[in-house]
């Protein structure tokens, strides 16, 4: 399993970023896909994921300023970021996971951080005032 991020950068409060994960060596049948994030001195924080059906999660910080989104045929999953707050700024990560993702968003991405099968290297958001 290989995931390559790319799309980071620096923006200022309240533009927009679209990050991508790039995947091979798996099936999108057979993952979830989602980003978390880190912030410097910072735990690392679930954002988003989505299933191979389709469905999708988020972190209370980021419902109605994010969307994850997937295309099989590129094999790569993007995640719109709008609005974005100085909160915001950390290195994303794009992961996998093959369990089987359900129920609320807490749980679903409880579920998803406690079970990562492999990550990518991230991609570094910056966001200024």
């Amino acid at each position: 399993v290989q995931l390559v991020e790319s799309g980071g950068g620096s923006v200022r409060v309240g533009g927009s970023l679209r990050l991508s994960c790039t995947a091979s060596g798996f099936s999108f049948a057979n993952y979830a896909i989602g980003w978390f994030r880190q912030a410097l001195g910072k735990e690392r924080e679930a954002v988003s994921c989505i299933t191979p059906t389709g469905e999708t999660f988020y972190a209370d910080s980021v419902k109605g300023r994010f969307s994850i989104s997937g295309d099989n045929t590129e094999s790569t999953v993007y995640l719109q970021m709008d609005s974005l707050k100085p909160e915001d700024a950390a290195n994303y990560f794009c992961a996998v996971t093959s369990k089987i993702l359900a129920g609320s968003d807490r749980y679903a991405l409880r579920l998803f951080m406690s079970a990562m099968n492999a990550w990518g290297k991230g991609t570094l958001v910056t966001v200024s005032s």
